[in-house]
């Protein structure tokens, strides 16, 4: 006997993962779609990603018994952004009371327990194609072939920039502290990883597309002492533990989140679908926030559907459009402070580089404003 679902995932990376558990814990029955994927000839390289995580973010994966434990976890308890002319700004975690401002998680010990959540979730069933459901949710992240399929247009603008991504080991421990520098055409930040004693270092560097291919090229020591020059670190202080990985920088976002599916639904029964993390937006990594909204958003999803009339179905239009709604007004924001940021900081004329690194200063010494800022930024505000 075919088996119905009532929520169909596509998508199983951290996002899909999430939300089918949140789903499940409302005793909603899950389809997750997850192909199965080639066989690989060769071994594949080790993932360099690190997500920032904020408080928000830590509970909820803490609800689900999800949060890595151990190195592979790394609080956050300062964090120094620096401008390219004396400009400055210094986060503590002790002036907020709390433990951490952010944390910093490798992401493959998340994807490793997620996976095992997934696993022993007698709602939760791993499909290999789309099944049939009142709700189908879109997760496949920026190149959502869904997305297009269901005749949703992706607004996206190219930003003149790359990242790079590494990982870096140093010769001293990283004392918790994150470090971010705004440099002329250039984002650049170190996130400390390997637990509160560690001294490694996951990289994520912007830059121009036309220094791409000599980056990526260079031999490792060659690399790391790049790396070291552009953050004023002794030459040899730093060594590159990873491969290199790289990806254009855009700001994207969906025209419609939330719709009918395509097609003649079953008499007298409703399909909908709604889009989540990076299938519905993506904003410029300087703000460490993207798997936050991503988060934000199942998390959203799984309330107002929780929250539903007894007779509504979850793929009713107007519990969708309320979590569009929602969703939209706080992304919008960030979206538009993140974007703003980052052309800010690509301007080389002279007035403009002395005016940002005093707003810099001036925020720095700002006191409730600053605190406002940061809780927001934490989850907290």
């Amino acid at each position: 006997m075919t088996q119905a679902f009532d929520v169909c995932i596509r998508g199983a990376g951290v996002v899909g993962q999430t939300l089918a558990l949140l789903l499940a814990r409302e005793r909603l029955r899950v389809a997750l779609v997850a192909p199965p994927r080639p066989a690989q000839t060769t071994p594949l390289a080790p993932d360099v990603r690190a997500y920032a995580l904020n408080n928000t973010s830590q509970q909820l994966l803490a609800s689900l018994r999800c949060w890595p434990e151990g190195d592979a976890v790394t609080a956050v308890t300062g964090m120094q952004v620096l401008g390219d002319q004396g400009g400055e700004v210094v986060f503590s975690a002790r002036e907020q009371n709390t433990p951490a401002l952010t944390w910093i998680v490798d992401v493959p010990a998340l994807e490793a327990r997620l996976t095992e959540a997934v696993r022993y979730q007698p709602q939760i069933e791993r499909v290999d194609s789309p099944r049939d459901a009142a709700l189908t949710v879109v997760c496949e992240g920026r190149a959502s072939r869904t997305r297009e399929e269901f005749g949703v247009q992706y607004e996206t603008t190219p930003y003149p920039h790359t990242a790079i991504a590494a990982r870096l080991q140093a010769t001293e421990p990283h004392g918790q502290l994150a470090r971010q520098w705004f440099l002329p055409g250039q984002v650049m930040a170190f996130l400390p990883l390997g637990g509160d004693q560690g001294n490694s270092i996951a990289l994520v560097w912007s830059v121009p597309h036309a220094e791409v291919a000599e980056l990526m090229s260079l031999p490792p020591q060659e690399f790391a002492d790049r790396v070291a020059a552009q953050a004023g670190w002794p030459a040899g202080s730093l060594s590159l533990s990873s491969e290199r990985a790289s990806w254009s920088l855009q700001q994207s976002r969906a025209d419609r989140w939330v719709g009918a599916m395509p097609g003649q639904p079953p008499a007298g029964q409703v399909r909908s679908f709604a889009l989540a993390g990076d299938a519905a937006h993506a904003v410029h990594p300087l703000a460490g926030q993207g798997l936050n909204l991503g988060l934000g958003d199942v998390e959203a999803l799984a309330r107002v559907l929780r929250e539903r009339d007894y007779w509504r179905s979850v793929g009713d239009p107007k519990l969708l459009r309320r979590y569009e709604r929602e969703r939209k007004a706080g992304i919008w924001a960030l979206g538009l402070a993140s974007d703003g940021l980052q052309r800010l900081f690509d301007h080389t004329l002279p007035t403009v580089q002395n005016a940002r690194n005093w707003g810099m200063n001036q925020f720095n010494r700002s006191g409730p404003l600053k605190s406002w800022v940061t809780r927001l930024a934490m989850g907290l505000a």
